[in-house]
C-alpha cells in the first residue's frame, strides 16, 4: 500500500507540474464509497475555474491548497494513486502505471484538466481511498489526528525515547500507529531505519533502485525461501500486520516475543486438551460397553436357565433344546445385524423379574397359579424403561 515516499512523490509531481494552473474541467466518478461527503456533480462544479496555489501533504494524505476553500483532500487507503498525463511518477511495483494503459484510467475516481491541457488523475482499484471537500483539512480528521509528520516534523532523539517509555506496545505496532508517528507503513516500519524514507525520495520509489540489503526485496517470498545478505528473513504478526526480521540480526525480546511464544503455547495447550478429552470419553466408554456385554451375557445364560428347567419340567427336554438354539441362533443374527433392541428387552424382562423375586411383600400365591392346577391371566409384561441417548 502506499506510504509516506509514495505519497510524498505525487504530491512533488502536482507541486511541480500544477501549480498556478487553473482547472477547466473535472470528472468525477459515481462512487460514493470513496468520494466521502460530497456528491460527484457538485465537486465536479465546485473544482472547475479554481486555481491551484499548492499541494501539501501529511501522513499519507494530500490536499490540494486552491485560491479559496473548500479544498480537495486525498487519502490514499490501499492502492490510491496520483497519475499525471505524460509525467513519469512512481516506478512502485504496485502503481506504476504501464505505457500501454489508456487514458483516462480504469480506476480513476476524479480526472481533471488543467487550462494549459494538463490532466491528472486520482486512481483507486480497491476503494478504500477517500476523496473529501474540506474548507480546512488539517482541522478535521483524519488529518487532524495524526501524529508528527516522520518526513517534515522529525522526533529529536529525547522526544522520540521519552515518547518510547510511555508506550507498552510492541516498536513496530507503535511505528505502524499514525497518531505516534504518521507516514509509516509496514514495509517501511520493518526496514527500520528512517534513511529509508530519505532513500526512496532520493530514486522517486523506482523500487528496482532500493538497495539490495533491503529486506523490502523478500517480503512477498515464501518462508524459508528469504534472505538479505545471506541471511535468514523470518515472517511474525505485530499488530496484526506481517512483519518480516532478520533473526540474526533483530531480537524478538520483550513484548514481541512473549506474544509469539504465548499464542503458540495456547494453541499447543488447545490441542492437548482436546486430545486427552478425546481419551477420557474413550476411557469412559470402554467400562461401560464391557458391563453392557456381561448384563446381556448374564441375561441369556439366565434365560437359557430358565427355558431348560421348563422344559425338564414339562418332560420335553428335547424340544427345550431345540428351543434354546433356535434363540441362541435369533441372538446370533441379531447379533450379526447389529440390532441391539432385543439383547435390550431381554435384559429389561430379566432385571424386572429378579426384582419380583426379591420383592418380601408379594404373596405367595402370586408366584404360580399353575401349580395348583388353575388358570390365570398371563403376566402383564413390565413397562420398558426408556433408554437415555
Amino acid at each position: 500500500m502506499p506510504e509516506l515516499p509514495e505519497v510524498e512523490v505525487a504530491r512533488r509531481a502536482l507541486e511541480e507540474h500544477c501549480v498556478g494552473k487553473r482547472i477547466v474541467r473535472c470528472s468525477a466518478a459515481d462512487d460514493t464509497k470513496v468520494i466521502d461527503g460530497v456528491a460527484p456533480p457538485r465537486l465536479e462544479a465546485a473544482l472547475v475555474g479554481r486555481t491551484i496555489s499548492a499541494a501539501r501533504r501529511k501522513g499519507k494524505n494530500l490536499w490540494l491548497a486552491l485560491d479559496s476553500p473548500p479544498f480537495p483532500s486525498f487519502q490514499f487507503g490501499m492502492a490510491g494513486a496520483i497519475y499525471i498525463k505524460g509525467v513519469e511518477l512512481s516506478k512502485y511495483k504496485r502503481s506504476a502505471v504501464r505505457p500501454t494503459e489508456e487514458w483516462p484510467l480504469k480506476y480513476s475516481k476524479l480526472l481533471v484538466v488543467m487550462d494549459d491541457g494538463l490532466e491528472f488523475s486520482f486512481t483507486d482499484k480497491r476503494r478504500f481511498a477517500k476523496i473529501r471537500f474540506l474548507d480546512n483539512p488539517e482541522a478535521v480528521p483524519p488529518i487532524s489526528e495524526l501524529g508528527p509528520d516522520a518526513l517534515f516534523e522529525p522526533l529529536h532523539l529525547d522526544d522520540f525515547v521519552e515518547s518510547l517509555s510511555r508506550k507498552k506496545a510492541p516498536i513496530k505496532a507503535l511505528l505502524l500507529d499514525q497518531s505516534f508517528i504518521s507516514g509509516i507503513g509496514n514495509w517501511i516500519a520493518d526496514e527500520v531505519l528512517y534513511q529509508v524514507i530519505e532513500k526512496s525520495l532520493e530514486v522517486g520509489c523506482n523500487s528496482s533502485q532500493y538497495p539490495e540489503n533491503w529486506i523490502f526485496h523478500s517480503r512477498e517470498k515464501k518462508p524459508g525461501k528469504a534472505f538479505v545478505e545471506g541471511k535468514k528473513i523470518d515472517f511474525i504478526t505485530v499488530g496484526g500486520r506481517t512483519s518480516a526480521y532478520v533473526p540474526e540480526l533483530q531480537k524478538l525480546d520483550g513484548i514481541d516475543a512473549t506474544a509469539s511464544r504465548a499464542k503458540i503455547s495456547k494453541e499447543q495447550s488447545k490441542s492437548n486438551k482436546a486430545a486427552r478429552e478425546v481419551d477420557d470419553d474413550e476411557e469412559e466408554a470402554k467400562p461401560a460397553k464391557r458391563g453392557r456385554k456381561q448384563l446381556v451375557k448374564a441375561t441369556h445364560e439366565i434365560q437359557e436357565d430358565e427355558e431348560d428347567a421348563k422344559a425338564s419340567k414339562r418332560g420335553r427336554k428335547q424340544p427345550a433344546k431345540t428351543s434354546k438354539g433356535s434363540w441362541k441362533k435369533a441372538h446370533h443374527s441379531s447379533e450379526g445385524s447389529g440390532d441391539d433392541d432385543s439383547d435390550d428387552e431381554a435384559v429389561d424382562k430379566v432385571v424386572a423379574e429378579q426384582g419380583k423375586r426379591r420383592d418380601p411383600k408379594q404373596p405367595a400365591e402370586a408366584k404360580s397359579s399353575s401349580d395348583k392346577g388353575g388358570s390365570a391371566a398371563p403376566a402383564k409384561r413390565p413397562q420398558r424403561k426408556k433408554r437415555q441417548l
